[in-house]
């Protein structure tokens, strides 16, 4: 075997392991502050959650899930409303954002000219409407909500369509990299037996893409339900004792209830506040763990 081949094929062996033999003083040094900086951030987050978790353990009971919150009587205050407010949201902007987003995917992979200005602006805009700050996405959605002739605030559907939109790169984005990563060969083999390029993309590219479309919508849907500064903006109330009934009836979040009590100087108060961040945390690992749970379900290697 020549010394090129041996190279080579050395080198791949690094960069697909991530292991060197390199042991010199600046490969250590630069190990080790990869290795602290991992560290560090962690134990911060972790001393954070542990430190959150204890002030709210006084409150750690049946009350704060079952009862509305109330600053009258601040030892049995609940967020009930606001956890309900919580998953009305999720539904209803699943319902909106999911299967836009994924139909716009299809068509800037699968069927989009490349080649043409406007794909070519809207590839731009999707990467950086990624970036944009939360609190942008509620002004759209008020604009949004004025022009379908809605004055209403601090509506079930306001909040909907702002975290809508604001997850809507997103699931483009990671529904664009989950077709993309379907093998060429089941489209050419289904091309070849005669079927067309939308029968192609229904029956074989979409299905064999779903783990990763759904990985990657769960993850949206985790971030926008502990978003607080697009509901802020489209009206949603801190206060609300009520169960929401409808599209249009007035709601609040979980987050939205966390924002109100962080602010009062009552220490009944702050404790609830910190036993919500748990349950709003609770909520978002339970995301989280179905997205990791359905990527190695039905994950596929080709």
């Amino acid at each position: 075997m020549s010394v090129a081949a041996t190279t080579a094929r050395d080198m791949t062996r690094v960069v697909s392991t991530g292991r060197s033999k390199d042991r010199g003083v600046g490969s250590l040094v630069f190990l080790g502050a990869l290795w602290f900086s991992l560290f560090f951030g962690v134990m911060v987050l972790l001393v954070l959650i542990i430190d959150v978790a204890i002030a709210g353990s006084p409150r750690f009971d049946s009350a704060l899930l079952t009862e509305y919150g109330s600053i009258v009587s601040p030892e049995t205050t609940g967020f009930r409303a606001g956890i309900l407010g919580s998953l009305w949201l999720m539904l209803f902007t699943a319902l909106l954002a999911v299967p836009l987003g994924i139909a716009a995917a299809l068509y800037l992979e699968e069927f989009a000219d490349g080649e043409r200005w406007w794909n070519r602006m809207i590839e731009v805009n999707l990467q950086n409407l990624a970036a944009v700050p939360a609190i942008v996405y509620g002004l759209l959605a008020v604009a949004v909500i004025s022009l379908m002739g809605f004055n209403r605030t601090g509506i079930v559907l306001g909040g909907a369509v702002a975290l809508a939109l604001l997850i809507l790169p997103v699931i483009i984005i990671t529904t664009r990299e989950a077709v993309r990563a379907v093998p060429q060969d089941i489209r050419q083999g289904s091309l070849a037996l005669g079927a067309t390029v939308w029968q192609t993309t229904w029956r074989q590219t979409l299905p064999s893409a779903i783990p990763g479309i759904a990985t990657g919508t769960i993850l949206g849907l985790s971030r926008a339900i502990g978003e607080a500064a697009p509901l802020i903006v489209v009206g949603l109330a801190g206060s609300v004792r009520f169960d929401p009934t409808g599209l249009f009836s007035e709601i609040t979040a979980l987050p939205m209830q966390i924002y109100s009590l962080t602010s009062q100087s009552r220490e009944e108060l702050q404790t609830a506040a910190s036993a919500a961040i748990i349950v709003l945390l609770i909520m978002i690992l339970g995301l989280n763990a179905l997205a990791i749970f359905i990527r190695n379900k039905f994950q596929k290697t080709w």
